[in-house]
């Protein structure tokens, strides 16, 4: 993944140093350069082997959300694919807020039956770890319009992907129903990240800040017809992609906490609980017995929320 890490000289380097200071001096100097021009090719072999990875890695996640297209199951509190709200310990929620279940997102949404109610939404996090086994696995983190209650989503934010063992991270942007587009592959376990989409007629503005890593920020303008981009909803969520053969499984994260998220609705900007419709969503397993995490109430003013880890089927 491109991380610069320090030179480092052996035990057997430094003494020799020692040793040839000792005797004169110069030598030592001609010992220390002859340690890191030898050490020079190790560490290009090093970084082009972890950048072969990396590819690979993007590579096969290209492959895997090109199955279907799918980063999202619409309506995730009904339909053929949706938990049914009774399964769901409404009382989790926040006040004022509704509660409800889905086999793959997690979070909040606000929402209206109203067409062009919202205009924008954002959150800033820090991107939570992944432990990862051999088993592929994949969770996303995101913020967006759309797809709460229709059939398409205009969003960005952060990918964890479980590949041969290894976790890697990634940003991207998605005007779903088509293809997801990945944009920087050195995001880091801790990188401060400011994710963002913003809508003016039929224009979309999808931008995110890695703060630590700048090289994986973007800005990018897409249009969608507002007869197929209805903007009835805004969202901040944590997702296991869904395909025709399954739902990939929920890779284990350390606790995903968004912050400062705010929309505007009705040309009026204000959190998660002042939006309308505010409802809390919680991931289901397959039988719709126990959740795959859990979803905190609303805090400072209905602007942060924390998802939490259980399961990943």
């Amino acid at each position: 993944m491109n991380i610069t890490r320090p030179r480092t000289r052996s035990r057997a380097a430094g003494l020799a140093a020692a040793l040839a200071l000792a005797i004169g001096g110069t030598a030592a100097v001609a010992v220390g350069t002859a340690t890191h021009a030898a050490a020079r090719p190790a560490a290009q072999a090093a970084a082009g082997h972890e950048a072969a990875l990396v590819a690979k890695a993007r590579t096969s996640l290209l492959r895997y959300l090109s199955k279907d297209h799918a980063m999202n199951i619409p309506t995730p509190g009904g339909g053929p694919r949706g938990v049914t709200p009774s399964t769901v310990n409404a009382s989790i929620g926040a006040k004022g807020t509704g509660t409800i279940g889905s086999y793959n997102w997690s979070g909040y949404a606000d929402s209206s039956s109203t067409a062009g109610t919202f205009t924008a939404v954002s959150a800033k996090w820090v991107q939570p770890s992944t432990t990862c086994s051999s088993e592929q696995r994949l969770t996303a983190f995101w913020v967006g319009l759309d797809g709460y209650s229709n059939d398409t989503v205009e969003q960005d934010g952060t990918l964890a992907y479980c590949f041969e063992g290894q976790p890697y991270y990634f940003t991207w942007w998605e005007m779903f129903p088509g293809a997801s587009e990945t944009v920087g592959s050195t995001v880091k376990v801790g990188d401060k990240i400011a994710a963002s989409v913003t809508r003016s007629g039929d224009s979309y503005t999808l931008a995110l800040t890695d703060n630590s890593e700048p090289a994986n920020s973007f800005s990018t303008v897409q249009t969608c017809p507002t007869s197929t981009c209805t903007d009835e909803s805004a969202e901040w969520i944590a997702e296991r992609p869904a395909f025709p053969i399954g739902i990939t499984p929920l890779s284990t994260f350390s606790d995903w906490s968004p912050y400062s998220a705010v929309e505007t609705s009705n040309g009026t900007r204000g959190t998660i609980t002042n939006g309308p419709g505010a409802t809390q969503i919680v991931m289901y397993d397959a039988t719709s017995t126990y959740p795959l995490d859990s979803v905190s109430a609303l805090t400072n003013a209905g602007a942060n929320f924390t998802t939490h880890y259980l399961n990943s089927y």
